[in-house]
């Protein structure tokens, strides 16, 4: 069974073989995280094509008889101040993709961390105040590159202690990603934030009985497979 060391002493917590020991996907891994990276663009970028520009409701010279090209409009794209041919326009980056192929992903992603030992538990409980110093000793040795810490609901001052270090992203429970966890060299989570983790990515079938257990066949279905 995998573990996960708590920072500043204690005793190891143990985690979920089911989530922290699959093999890691690179294809799946990799369409989650450019799908979760797509859907974070804000898609507002748009710009004017010659009929949204001002002006150039008159023919800027005559036809003939002026040695200059002719010239209709001066909403023309070639003109300065003019349209814009085939600019962006605003639209959703958003690409679906399966919630089991979500949940295989974070997977992969949590179990990398717990093949390298990169998962830390820390707790909330220490931190009466917020202090960025006690978090940067805590962390001093255990710092491998960009750290993610993970707190979940009540959890502020533990928040407010780790913002403020360098290469140190701080997000709730919700708000992480497969792309977060892929992008941090050190994960540092609080027991309720990696107990919301583990059951945000296990795998479990929920049936007309609850989760977990199988569906039974209906009469139509026990009819047709006979």
């Amino acid at each position: 069974m995998p573990d996960a060391p708590t920072l500043g002493g204690g005793s190891a917590v143990t985690l979920d073989a089911d989530v922290f020991e699959t093999a890691f996907n690179g294809p799946l891994v990799h369409e989650v995280v450019v799908a979760e990276l797509a859907a974070r663009r804000q898609g507002t970028h748009a710009t004017k094509t010659r009929g949204m520009v001002s002006g150039g409701s008159a023919k800027p010279w005559r036809q003939k008889g002026t040695g200059r090209a002719r010239a209709g409009t001066s909403r023309s794209p070639i003109w300065t101040g003019g349209g814009t041919v085939f600019g962006p326009s605003p639209r959703s980056y958003v690409v679906k993709v399966n919630r089991k192929a979500r949940k295989s992903a974070l997977r992969s992603a949590l179990s990398v961390h717990a093949e390298r030992g990169t998962i830390h538990v820390v707790d909330p409980g220490a931190f009466d105040e917020p202090s960025t110093a006690k978090a940067s000793e805590l962390l001093a040795a255990h710092r491998g590159g960009a750290v993610l810490v993970v707190v979940a609901d009540g959890e502020a001052t533990t928040l407010k202690s780790f913002r403020n270090l360098t290469r140190t992203n701080v997000l709730h429970v919700d708000d992480v990603g497969v792309a977060d966890l892929v992008g941090a060299a050190t994960l540092v989570v609080s027991q309720a934030a990696l107990d919301s983790l583990t059951n945000r990515a296990r795998n479990s079938v929920r049936g007309p009985d609850g989760p977990g257990r199988a569906q039974t066949a209906r009469p139509d279905d026990q009819r047709r497979n006979s």
